[in-house]
């Protein structure tokens, strides 16, 4: 045991060491932002008016892009898990796309699809319905972007899920829809809460394609990734302060969501 514990040390000290490096690289600049301002500052900026109006709209969007991905996000993961068809790779790889797609990018194309000249947009016009630069805008971004998260999380979870209870919930004539909701989602709420965890994070902190489609308007589609780049540009210190806000409240939603995700794996 003694020589293999020590044929292994080696191997240990290098991962540790890597694994450490990787952790003040991601580390060292999130904990600089907070010893930047003080903390009366941040409070102080937080609290003018325009800030709480965009960290209000930030919360608000995010929210209802988040309910957005679940709606449309949970027949989407369970039509590519549990069918079988032609194209079904291409529609994984599109909803996979939003992902590794420059967010400025996807902000371009839903205002092609979306815009008064769109493949669509044209045709709301027509009946007077105008999406670019709104707060609807804003929401459709966020989840363009913030979808393919829950999606895939969720399709993981059904993918790694035992067949077995399904298939009894068929045996004793459950329906589908209520095997789904009663048997595979409670199963897979790790994965689910996982799931909207990281889509709520990425879509608080769209930036691109928000800008690209919704614009920059206070009170209607600037939002806090907005604020903090247009701060940044006349007042450093209020832009600090606006990212040490925003990095807070996406650092507590995680942690929340993480513990609340082992506390239901621990039961």
């Amino acid at each position: 045991m003694r020589r293999t514990f020590w044929s292994r040390w080696p191997a240990r000290v290098l991962v540790g060491f890597l694994a450490g490096l990787f952790f003040l690289f991601i580390g060292i600049p999130l904990v600089s932002l907070f010893f930047r301002e003080p903390p009366a500052l941040v409070w102080s900026e937080m609290m003018q008016p325009d800030v709480f109006q965009a960290l209000q709209l930030s919360l608000l969007t995010t929210t209802l892009s988040t309910l957005v991905a679940i709606l449309f996000g949970l027949p989407v993961a369970y039509l590519l898990t549990r069918t079988h068809f032609r194209g079904r790779a291409f529609l994984e790889t599109l909803i996979t796309l939003p992902t590794v797609l420059p967010p400025v990018v996807a902000g371009v194309a839903l205002l092609l699809a979306f815009g008064r000249l769109g493949l669509i947009g044209r045709y709301l016009a027509l009946l007077g319905i105008t999406i670019p630069f709104t707060t609807v805008a804003v929401v459709m971004a966020q989840t363009f972007v913030a979808a393919p998260f829950f999606i895939n999380s969720t399709k993981a979870g059904l993918e790694q899920l035992d067949r077995r209870y399904e298939i009894a919930a068929y045996t004793l004539r459950a329906s589908p829809f209520y095997a789904f909701r009663r048997v595979m989602l409670p199963l897979i709420r790790p994965a689910l809460l996982s799931g909207i965890g990281l889509s709520w994070a990425r879509a608080l902190g769209e930036f691109g394609a928000t800008i690209t489609f919704a614009g920059n308007f206070p009170g209607t589609t600037q939002t806090m990734p907005i604020a903090v780049y247009i701060a940044s540009e006349s007042d450093l210190d209020k832009s600090i302060a606006l990212s040490v806000v925003l990095l807070a409240v996406s650092f507590a939603i995680l942690l929340a969501l993480r513990i609340g995700r082992g506390y239901v794996e621990a039961k």
